[in-house]
């Protein structure tokens, strides 16, 4: 009789640990990543995280992926041709990206706009100043589960952008300033219409401040959540609400006022906590004083010219342009060879609705600059949220991303 097969299947027997052995399951790392497009990140940013249960033991942020180039396009472009491209940086708020452009190169021209379009560069600035605190406020409440702040914000937004539509013929990317001032006045009736919207915006504000602020459940996601020192906040280059949020009194309005800041009157909110919840608390109050600054420009604005009277700067008259040989020979040579100016180099910055955004511009006397910098204060934003992102718990890193207010235009240029 042959031998019986022996088919019983046999199992490694698992070896206990010493962490088993006292009543322990041993556990490993986990790596996952979130983004580029991921719905956690709301933009284009990789985060790799080292995860200890929920707990995120590491991070490694990694932007750049929204990168255009816009620093090499601008060097293939007349000075006056940029000011689309500057539109696409933060697009939340373009107007101020406009303003800081063109004070760069009116730095390097030896010149200044009229006094008329000094105040109402600052009005639409600090109209789409509103606009980016607003997105922001949309997108950090909705994220946290507060789907109904969403909406009354965006109606905000949308409130404001249908009054820089009025005035510039664009809903979000305007191109409305022009070196020398803007590209036409304002429209008859619209500071009026400007006054009544910012009063309905600021109801919108202490409803969404009435709302949530005191929710139990968003102070236990944002209160004492990533706080960055005041020490931190200055080392990683932190400019704008966030390094306000962490105590550091500074506002390049202030600080450096440019145009017509220095005549209105308006507060630097601070923080004393530097965390989520104090980022958050800065933007609220920068809205109410954004909403100050404008209604004090509108009051004091007087009727004048809007541009330079100057034919090597700013374009001619269309009637010239159609009727006159002067006028058709300035306009073709502002278009096709662009403004001449002077050889040399520049940095000039402006309070945008991140922080301090700087351009640093070289002239080799020229229509087109040899180089263009861009100092974007979200980038410098983006370098601490490694360190903001350790210790906490992964469903922390929402909220905390949140208040950075990246803004992949900006920070990837």
């Amino acid at each position: 009789m042959s031998e019986r097969l022996d088919l019983t299947i046999r199992r490694p027997v698992p070896q206990l640990s010493r962490a088993a052995d006292i009543g322990h399951l041993p556990t490993d790392d986990m790596i996952i990543n979130l983004g580029p497009s991921h719905p956690a990140t709301h933009g284009t940013v990789n985060i790799r995280l080292v995860l200890d249960g929920e707990r995120i033991k590491d991070a490694q942020v990694n932007v750049g992926y929204l990168h255009r180039g816009f620093e090499k396009e601008c060097e293939a472009h007349t000075w006056a041709e940029i000011f689309p491209y500057t539109d696409r940086l933060n697009y939340a708020s373009p107007m101020l990206n406009n303003v800081g452009f063109a004070m760069a190169v009116e730095k390097l021209l030896g010149i200044a706009p009229p006094l008329r379009a000094q105040y109402i560069q600052v009005i639409v600035g600090e109209l789409a100043r509103l606009c980016d605190h607003l997105t922001y406020m949309a997108a950090q409440v909705m994220e946290m589960g507060a789907l109904t702040v969403f909406f009354y914000a965006v109606k905000g937004r949308e409130w404001l952008w249908d009054l820089l539509e009025e005035i510039s013929g664009a809903r979000l990317t305007h191109s409305y300033v022009r070196i020398g001032g803007v590209a036409w006045d304002m429209p008859e009736g619209w500071p009026d219409r400007a006054g009544a919207t910012l009063l309905k915006v600021g109801e919108i504000v202490s409803e969404i401040d009435r709302l949530v602020t005191r929710n139990r459940i968003f102070l236990d996601r944002m209160e004492g959540i990533a706080v960055v020192s005041a020490e931190d906040a200055v080392s990683f280059g932190w400019t704008g609400p966030c390094l306000r949020a962490s105590g550091v009194e500074y506002d390049v309005r202030k600080a450096h006022p440019y145009r017509v800041y220095d005549r209105f009157d308006f507060e630097i909110p601070i923080g004393t906590n530097g965390d989520n919840l104090d980022r958050y608390l800065v933007r609220i109050e920068e809205v109410r004083q954004s909403i100050r600054i404008i209604q004090q420009a509108l009051e004091q604005v007087e009727p004048g010219p809007v541009l330079l009277d100057d034919p090597r700067v700013v374009l001619p008259p269309k009637r010239e342009t159609y009727n006159t040989i002067e006028g058709l020979i300035n306009h073709f040579k502002l278009v096709v060879d662009g403004i001449r100016v002077p050889a040399g180099e520049t940095y000039s910055y402006t309070e945008a609705s991140n922080g301090e955004l700087g351009f640093y511009l070289v002239s080799d006397g020229t229509g087109r600059p040899v180089k263009c910098r861009c100092r974007p204060p979200c980038f410098m934003q983006m370098t601490a949220m490694e360190q903001m992102l350790r210790g906490q718990f992964i469903a922390d890193l929402v909220p905390i991303f949140d208040t950075l207010n990246m803004i992949g235009g900006e920070c990837d240029r």
